[in-house]
């Protein structure tokens, strides 16, 4: 190969790796605006419809094993919450519908369900872990990141819960 043409390789190289990927969710940016499906409903859900909501997005699959524990804690956040102005939607991520089917059965949601069939918002939350929580202020905005799901974990995400369901009441 000659020299003109290794080097213009090698700026097309560099100039690609600088080229941004799909943008990862992160706190204070607007939550990415998904589109899903209602779990087992024709239809479309969006995140935005939500806004003037504390919105708490939780990533989950049927084959993670700390998400069998989060939902039993998540719906008792939502029946503490949902009055105060708390909506969790679970994004399910499963290939197939069947194993979210199988999972619920065991562990029922009393929070909204959907699913992500094109993985198009797990790619623009850039989920890295199972589950990936997402706390969303009234204006859109992610306030609140959490990975996995321990038992210990209950504090934190409540306290989060609570403070965004006060500040956004006092501070429309």
């Amino acid at each position: 190969m000659n020299k003109p043409r290794l080097v213009f390789f090698y700026l097309l190289l560099v100039a690609i790796s600088v080229i941004p990927t799909a943008m990862a969710a992160e706190i204070n940016q607007q939550a990415p605006d998904c589109v899903l499906k209602p779990f087992e409903k024709a239809g479309e859900v969006t995140l935005p419809q939500w806004q003037g909501k504390v919105v708490y997005v939780d990533f989950w699959a049927s084959w993670c094993p700390p998400c069998l524990k989060s939902f039993p804690f998540l719906n008792d956040l939502h029946q503490r919450f949902s009055d105060q102005g708390l909506h969790i939607v679970g994004i399910n991520v499963d290939e197939k519908l069947s194993d979210a089917q199988d999972f619920l059965a065991r562990v029922p949601a009393r929070f909204e369900i959907v699913v992500d069939p094109d993985q198009q918002c797990a790619r623009s939350f850039d989920i890295q872990a199972m589950p990936s929580s997402f706390l969303i202020d009234r204006k859109g905005v992610i306030r609140h990141i959490h990975l996995g799901f321990r038992s210990g974990d209950t504090q934190e995400i409540e306290a989060w819960t609570q403070k965004l369901l006060q500040e956004d009441t006092v501070n429309p």
